[in-house]
């Protein structure tokens, strides 16, 4: 039995990613998944008004959550599905993973993060100046000098 770990954060986003082995798998020897969920995390702000109970039954309500929409597509090919939360390093939970379920192959199907200070404002050619502040500051800025 071929096993799979996936890191997963968005439901649909990590079908798009699984689907080739989804389509590569009907048909063939039944597979072992290992959904290991990657819940977002609390700020520092709400951490500071919410008891870890509280963070820990929200992280659980989560992932049954995301599992519930990933499970049924894994299975429907007959494969085997097992969920687990994830934890603050994930490559030392996979060595750990492995280890409980045999050699296996790591899929990473989270959803790409932005990174912040990417947008960068640009002039049109011929505005100058002028032209990038009005892009910044916007036009109803210009109507409250009026």
């Amino acid at each position: 039995m071929d096993t799979m770990i996936v890191y997963v954060d968005d439901a649909a986003h990590a079908l798009g990613v699984l689907q080739p082995w989804l389509a590569a798998g009907a048909g063939a020897r039944p597979r072992q998944w290992i959904l290991v969920a990657c819940a977002p995390r609390v700020t520092q702000h709400v951490s500071k008004w919410v008891t870890h109970s509280a963070r820990e039954s929200w992280r659980g309500k989560w992932v049954d959550k995301l599992t519930s929409q990933l499970s049924p597509r894994l299975q429907a090919l007959g494969d085997e599905v097992i969920t687990c939360l994830g934890k603050n390093n994930l490559p030392l939970q996979a060595e750990e993973l492995q280890r409980s379920h045999g050699p296996a192959r790591v899929i990473d199907a989270r959803r790409p993060k932005q990174v912040v200070g990417e947008f960068q404002p640009r002039a049109l050619p011929g505005t100058g100046v002028l032209g990038l502040w009005l892009a910044l500051v916007g036009v109803g800025a210009l109507n409250a000098l009026e």
